[in-house]
């Protein structure tokens, strides 16, 4: 029997094909080479700009550390001591706040800590601010309040009739009751954060003794880093903010964002600033940037850690990116004509603001790790006539990386690991950043509790079998953005000089692996 052809087995198909390729090379040359050149083009420029940023804090932070330019030496401060003549009235009043919603595994772990605090107990007031929907949860976090008041501790818990404004809804309902109006100074701690019992000691002393300073900002450390690799991504990425970020900001400027918690607010320079206001995710930054427009100043304490907890399963951690790069950007959209047009803080401030806190670091940073390692340069091997010089895709990348993981060098060796995985969260956090500043879809202010998980692994030994659903698991984004890297990766190894495919087969294989779940801890399902 003769050999049939597959062009007459097939025809529809091959003549298909070959009219797909022959328009291909008539759209290529016109159309497809100069927007994906000039695409080029841009993410070079945006870039170079990161590049810049990041060795201006690798310098800022070299020079504080070799100058010793600790806070202790750059502004007054003196231990608080008893007073002979006015006893415990020498320490002002100051209240602790501890927002709280539904935190059934971690309320204990705030409320305790910040019962030990050291401080005059009678110049100590501890709020609880229980926004919980669970009437079992809301049970629990009363019994653990009275348990404290009984051992004397100045303790109040509140609640409100509804979850209007989330957490900036809560802090500053929390404010307005009457027992807090003899307090000067505001703690603020999340419900998983743990104090150190000097912690007060410690802050204190730079609010009472430097009048224009508004906030001091304690550093954030994690008792679950090492629970799966996510935690220890997350370790890496919060250690360089904390280490060069926020230490850049407050030697620099005097100004940075409120991380939230583990902060204390002089409560008068929250007045003068407006208060609380929820009309982003980021009521944090949002109030640091309206104090530091009335001229405050703010202090980072590196060596201050405070214990918390890292989101631990996908879902929490991208819901709490969502926020955090929403947020931000949405907050820009509002805030930048009124930092513009404000005469209390110099130009060079207000350059450092839009360009350096906002625009390098919340958009660009984001929008170009996606755009221009994950759908730029795939591209590019489907068009040849289109190159990437080696200085922008070797050289620069490789000195932003190697700058971001001064902050844990204990993590040093997972550095291949933590560019992947921040390539792949750079997918939402660029959908994130572009509907926060396009003010698109429904989720820019939704605010969503990021889960702790506490003990409940430990304590949740099976018994039983866990019920496993794909629908737990699957991530569509990350599988179809995996896929077309996959399928970019092929046709370079067949067709490419470049040898982009080994790049892009570790990165469709990172979207891949996350797309199916296989990262974090999951929670079963009985």
């Amino acid at each position: 029997m003769d050999r049939v052809s597959t062009a007459s087995m097939f025809p529809g198909v091959i003549q298909a094909r070959d009219q797909t390729w022959t328009a291909w090379q008539q759209v290529k040359a016109p159309v497809i080479v100069p927007l994906l050149q000039l695409a080029v083009y841009i993410c070079l420029s945006l870039s170079v700009m990161l590049f810049v940023e990041k060795v201006y804090m690798a310098v800022v932070i070299s020079a504080v550390r070799l100058l010793g330019r600790k806070p202790e030496k750059r502004y007054k401060w003196e231990m608080m001591s008893d007073d002979a003549e006015l006893g415990t009235s020498a320490y002002p009043m100051v209240l602790i706040q501890i927002p709280m919603y539904n935190e059934k595994e971690v309320y204990q772990l705030s409320i305790g800590a910040a019962c030990g605090l050291s401080w005059p107990s009678d110049r100590i007031l501890i709020q609880v601010l229980d926004d919980s929907t669970d009437e079992s949860i809301k049970e629990l976090v009363q019994i653990e309040c009275r348990k404290w008041a009984n051992k004397g501790v100045n303790i109040k818990y509140a609640i409100r009739d509804d979850r209007v404004g989330y957490k900036a809804g809560a802090l500053r309902h929390g404010l307005t009751h009457n027992y807090v109006k003899e307090c000067e100074y505001v703690a603020i701690f999340d419900a998983d954060f743990q104090p150190e019992p000097d912690f007060l000691l410690r802050t204190i002393p730079f609010l009472i003794h430097n009048p224009k300073v508004a906030l001091v900002q304690g550093r954030w450390t994690f008792v679950n880093a090492n629970e799966n690799m996510m935690t220890r991504m997350q370790e890496m990425s919060l250690d360089y903010h904390f280490f060069v970020e926020q230490q850049v900001g407050s030697s620099t400027y005097g100004f940075f964002g409120f991380n939230g918690t583990a902060g204390v607010w002089r409560i008068s320079a929250i007045n003068e600033a407006g208060g609380w206001k929820d009309r982003t995710t980021v009521e944090d930054m949002d109030l640091s940037i309206r104090a530091s427009l009335k001229g405050w100043k703010y202090i980072f304490l590196k060596d201050l850690e405070v214990k918390s907890e890292l989101p631990s399963t996908f879902k929490a951690f991208r819901h709490q990116q969502h926020r955090w790069s929403c947020g931000p950007a949405n907050l820009f959209r509002k805030m930048l004509l009124e930092i513009c047009k404000n005469k209390k803080v110099t130009l060079w401030t207000k350059i450092y603001v839009i360009y350096s806190f906002f625009f390098i670091r919340k958009i660009v940073g984001h929008i170009v790790t996606f755009i221009f390692y994950c759908i730029v340069i795939p591209m590019t091997v489907f068009v040849p006539e289109v190159q990437i010089p080696k200085w922008g895709l070797v050289y620069i990348p490789s000195v932003i990386t190697l700058l971001n993981s001064v902050g844990t060098p204990r993590s040093f060796h997972l550095l291949m690991f933590w560019v992947l995985f921040e390539n792949v969260m750079s997918l939402h956090r660029t959908k994130a950043t572009l509907s926060g500043l396009l003010e698109a879809g429904g989720r820019v202010n939704e605010w969503v509790v990021t889960e702790k998980l506490g003990d409940i692994m430990k304590k949740s030994k099976a018994s039983k079998k866990p019920r496993l659903r794909i629908g737990d698991r699957l991530h569509l984004m990350e599988l179809c953005t995996g896929i077309y890297l996959f399928f970019c990766g092929c046709y370079d190894l067949a067709n490419g000089k470049n040898h982009y495919y080994i790049y892009l087969y570790l990165q469709a294989i990172a979207f891949i692996i996350v797309g199916f779940g296989y990262v974090g801890t999951f929670v079963p399902q009985y």
